[in-house]
């Protein structure tokens, strides 16, 4: 059986936060008597707030990883439907739920992170047989300080500096873990099977599930607002757009800051209309916000399905044709790249490294 450094070390091992909640799971099921581990975290969309169990594990085998992107928001639990892990997450303290005697089965809760930063919330919850003992408390404990520092260091590496937003670092990261669809692997082995493919400096290329969606955002006429407000004005502005858009997407969805006045996201969606609709909702909070000392605001965004055949850069590309085309077309415009295509006004030909993304 591993050791708490064997497990230590695979925790520290990590440069995806994505898999941190599955590799502390299997430590704690390794490492303390327990029966199941449950790692639960918060998220929202317009305002309500749900459970998303994003990693199960059974000490007798068994268990499942949810990707974020993918679920159905609406299925998910409220946050009051688990009173007993929410209070623990409220409180930020331990709480015990002895179910059956004293000295009987029990679940454990805990706050998943010791304070809230970046929006991060969760809850773990620990099935037993009995009650934990001191030794078997410090046990986990001390895992759980090791998960969080790792999962806020690959946090800070994956942010970018003014916004908050996820950098275009995190955005290649995602598009090679989360969207891919892998066939029967687990997260460990998926990543190291991808980083054993591809050489250093490839673009990767894999077969993805159909309904993923990369948009890309840009605000209107910024170098003039710039030119116009000062430097400081403009990354007022910035902070606005990307505290906007964290009110407007959901929370599973991956937001993204490329650089200078643009934006992208990275969102699993059924079908085009509900993409479209996200992206205008998003477009009509910017203009009807008031922006101090600016005013009026707008953006056009451009969304594209991401193929089998895609890269991030080929999926940027064909989301930024269709921002250009909504700015030289009156600018303050959402379009779905696959609609202008239909519609004839421009092949579906890339042009990589055409248009400057940075």
């Amino acid at each position: 059986m591993a050791t708490l450094i064997d497990h230590l070390i695979k925790l520290t091992d990590h440069r995806d936060r994505d898999l941190l909640e599955l590799t502390l799971s299997k430590a704690l099921i390794d490492l303390v008597p327990i029966q199941r581990v449950i790692v639960a975290r918060v998220v929202s969309e317009e305002g309500i707030k749900r459970w998303l169990e994003v990693a199960t594990l059974d000490a007798k085998g068994g268990g499942k990883v949810v990707d974020p992107l993918r679920v159905d928001f609406q299925k998910l639990p409220l946050l009051d439907d688990n009173r007993d892990r929410l209070r623990a997450l409220q409180n930020r303290e331990r709480i015990e739920i002895a179910w059956a005697g004293e000295d009987g089965p029990r679940i454990t809760y805990f706050p998943l992170f010791a304070e809230t930063l970046n929006d991060d919330e969760g809850a773990l919850e620990i099935h037993s047989a009995s009650p934990l003992t001191q030794e078997q408390l410090q046990t986990l404990a001390q895992v759980q300080h090791v998960f969080r520092n790792m999962y806020h260091l690959l946090a800070y590496s994956d942010r970018d500096a003014l916004t908050g937003l996820l950098n275009r670092k995190s955005l290649d990261d995602t598009f090679y873990s989360a969207v891919l669809d892998e066939l029967g692997e687990g997260p460990e082995p998926q990543s190291e099977a991808l980083k054993a493919a591809v050489a250093p400096g490839q673009e990767r290329r894999h077969r993805v599930p159909p309904n993923y969606w990369m948009g890309t955002i840009s605000i209107d006429n910024f170098g003039l607002l710039n030119d116009k407000n000062g430097h400081l004005i403009a990354e007022e502005v910035l902070l606005l757009v990307a505290r906007i858009m964290n009110n407007t997407f959901r929370t599973y969805d991956r937001l993204y800051r490329l650089g200078g006045e643009q934006f992208a996201v990275l969102m699993h969606c059924p079908d085009e209309a509900l993409v479209l609709a996200a992206f205008e909702r998003f477009r009509a909070n910017i203009e009807k916000f008031n922006f101090p000392q600016v005013g009026r605001v707008t953006i056009c965004a451009g969304f594209t399905r991401i193929t089998p055949d895609d890269s991030p850069s080929t999926a940027l590309e064909h989301a930024e044709r269709a921002v250009d085309y909504a700015q030289h077309n009156g600018r303050n415009k959402v379009f779905s790249h696959a609609e202008l295509v239909r519609k004839g006004f421009f092949g579906d030909a890339l042009k990589i490294g055409a248009v400057d993304l940075f």
